[in-house]
């Protein structure tokens, strides 16, 4: 004899779905951030931590409402389709109920706000697998429902941040690195955000205009005063890129060695802000035209 279903566990199994769901997403772009520059400005972690702490209640309540307008209704139809066509056809259909279900509003919204097509196919899609995900998992039958996904699903999230872990440390998964820069490539014109500029020529010439002179240890947050003048560079490759350094030598211009950051795409020059460790970063762009990119 088939036990009857319980449409509230159908419902705990969902919002708890979700919230695995976000967890992991949240375990991704931890490590996704680890593969890319450091931003001028180090992020509060703190204040994050915080912030996702106060979301906890926030995604509850919008799983909930998902799981009740959605996955509820999609789980209750695969049962009746599951009476005329067979258990195994029920589960097939889930993520197309689910669809069908998502599609009247997702489509309304974009008609509404004039959004691209390929955006709002982007999200449905997503939409579609993330609550298809719940419903399937909240389908079956039995006792101890909750308890397997929750221990599958957090043992999931940890192991992803663990082999997440792993690949950052082995280089499986490339952590960030600054570009090996050259003499050669350093020749053109570097623009801060304001448009004052360093340009380089090949035989060893620089030209400042404006370019800001941090004092050591300065964290009072106030614009430094800008540096003119013309001068000499040179390029040291150190033992590896973290340690490549751009010397300038301006009279008037008391700047220390220039670090080498963002990507091949786009290299940065920087200074860093308040100390080595402070994580903040006055950094300069190659620039197009005089302009920066």
């Amino acid at each position: 004899m088939r036990q009857e279903r319980s449409y509230g566990r159908v419902l705990l199994v969902s919002v708890l779905v979700g919230y695995l769901e976000v967890l992991l997403a949240v375990v991704v772009a931890l490590l996704y951030v680890r593969t890319q520059p450091p931003p001028d400005t180090p992020p509060d972690w703190s204040w994050i931590g915080a912030g996702l702490v106060s979301l906890t209640g926030v995604v509850g309540v919008v799983a909930f409402l998902l799981s009740l307008l959605f996955v509820l209704p999609a789980v209750a139809l695969s049962d009746l389709l599951g009476r005329r066509l067979g258990g195994r056809a029920a589960w097939c259909c889930v993520p197309l109920l689910v669809a069908a279900l998502l599609a009247p509003p997702v489509w309304a919204f974009a008609a509404y706000n004039d959004a691209p097509a390929r955006s709002a196919l982007l999200f449905w899609a997503s939409a579609t697998a993330s609550l298809s995900a719940g419903a399937l998992l909240a389908r079956p039958r039995g006792e101890g429902l909750f308890r397997r996904v929750a221990l599958w699903g957090g043992a999931l999230v940890a192991g992803t941040a663990l082999c997440g872990a792993l690949g950052l440390v082995t280089g499986v998964l490339p952590p960030y690195a600054p570009p090996v820069l050259g003499p050669a490539a350093l020749a053109g014109t570097w623009a801060d955000r304001t448009g004052n500029t360093l340009t380089f020529t090949a035989d060893g010439g620089v030209t400042a205009s404006g370019v800001a002179e941090h004092s050591p240890g300065d964290t009072s947050g106030r614009t430094p005063p800008g540096c003119s003048g013309t001068g000499t560079w040179s390029y040291e490759p150190g033992r590896d890129p973290w340690s490549q350094r751009v010397r300038l030598d301006v009279p008037g211009c008391g700047w220390p060695a220039w670090g080498v950051g963002g990507t091949a795409r786009s290299p940065r020059l920087h200074q860093n802000v308040g100390g080595p460790g402070s994580g903040r970063l006055y950094q300069l762009r190659r620039a197009t035209s005089g302009s920066p990119r």
